[in-house]
């Protein structure tokens, strides 16, 4: 059974307008090396550095729309 300080906390979820994303890991030098992302035909894409989920503004990924 998993407790508090062993559970990993969700990903950050981004809305965004564009398919291709930019992604540095926020936080200056504390975060990764700036890679470009694409959705291709998805709604969303995940960064493989930070984790960060980017999805297309108002589509069924987004928890905002």
């Amino acid at each position: 059974m998993a407790d508090a300080a062993n559970t990993i906390p969700p990903s950050e979820i981004i809305p965004v307008t564009g398919h291709r994303i930019a992604c540095d890991g926020g936080g200056g030098a504390l975060g990764h090396p700036r890679v470009f992302l694409e959705m291709g035909q998805d709604d969303f894409v995940e960064c493989p550095y930070c984790d960060r989920r980017y999805v297309k503004a108002g589509s069924a990924q987004d928890p905002k729309a």
